[in-house]
């Protein structure tokens, strides 16, 4: 499921960046054509979760989920948020299409979509912390006889920073599909949904935990508090599935900076049941 000790896995195939497209105040999506015959050959069958390194030439590298799956066609896709200080993000949002650039991976696990058939599902996004969970959405979608209910919770700080906005009328149009969206503090102008944490959101909706698997990915104070109200809602640990982020240097498990206990979060996740690391986020709040 890594690629944990393969040495080429440093290595950044080259891309072309094909596309660009706003999804938010500071966040774009990065749609890269892969150059080299080995990084096509090696991105062919990414899954949703997986994350790669991309690189901006002379500023260095970062590590972001790919929020594209391979059904939607051969452009690899990033949403990355620029933070001010950052050298990676600010060199990568400085590129102008046709720009190269370096991409790294297909690296970590995934969410296990085929173990998870039959299930009513509920993806909870918070931020950008919402791009992993994009391919999620993605396949459900396009195998939607597989799965059962879908419900979305969406959050953010402010609408401004609420991503894919372009996609919401897709996913409910989508059978057995409900999106519900919050955010912290709801401007006058904005009535399409609601306002307070999406922890609130979810003592709302008050979705059920029979044959239901949720799926969270956020700030870890988001998915520490979201644990706790699926508790109080009747989940299980071994009933919520997360995706880490953050501290990841190398990608590969070699240079210890994301570890949680004996585990490390780039080669034995980002994904992982609840029950898996509820007692060592901790470290990550």
């Amino acid at each position: 499921m890594s690629t944990n000790g393969n040495p080429s896995a440093m290595r950044p195939y080259l891309g072309r960046l094909a596309g660009i497209k706003e999804l938010g105040t500071d966040i774009r999506l990065f749609q890269i054509e892969l150059q080299e015959p080995a990084g096509k050959a090696a991105f062919a069958n990414y899954r949703p979760g997986q994350f790669g390194f991309v690189s901006a030439f002379g500023a260095g590298e970062a590590p972001f989920g790919i929020t594209s799956i391979p059904a939607q066609g051969e452009l690899l896709e990033f949403a990355i948020h620029r933070h001010p200080y950052g050298k990676t993000t600010n060199g990568l949002h400085s590129l102008d299409v046709g720009d190269l650039l370096g991409v790294r991976g297909p690296l970590g696990n995934w969410f296990p979509m085929d173990e998870i058939k039959g299930k009513n599902i509920i993806v909870l996004g918070g931020g950008i912390g919402g791009a992993p969970l994009r391919p999620v959405i993605s396949t459900i979608i396009h195998n939607r006889d597989d799965y059962g209910n879908l419900t979305i919770l969406w959050a953010a700080r402010n609408p401004d920073l609420l991503i894919f906005t372009n996609e919401y009328n897709q996913w409910r149009a989508a059978p057995r599909t409900q999106l519900h969206l919050t955010v912290d503090q709801r401007p006058d102008w904005w009535r399409e949904g609601n306002e307070g944490l999406i922890t609130t959101l979810l003592e709302a909706v008050n979705p059920k935990p029979a044959n239901t698997i949720t799926i969270t990915c956020g700030p870890p104070i988001m998915i520490h508090f979201a644990a706790l109200t699926l508790r109080k809602l009747g989940f299980t640990l071994d009933q919520m599935l997360v995706t880490l982020e953050g501290r990841m240097h190398c990608g590969i498990g070699k240079c210890g900076r994301c570890n949680l206990g004996d585990i490390f979060v780039c080669a034995d996740g980002p994904v992982f049941y609840h029950s898996q690391v509820a007692e060592l986020l901790e470290s990550f709040l």
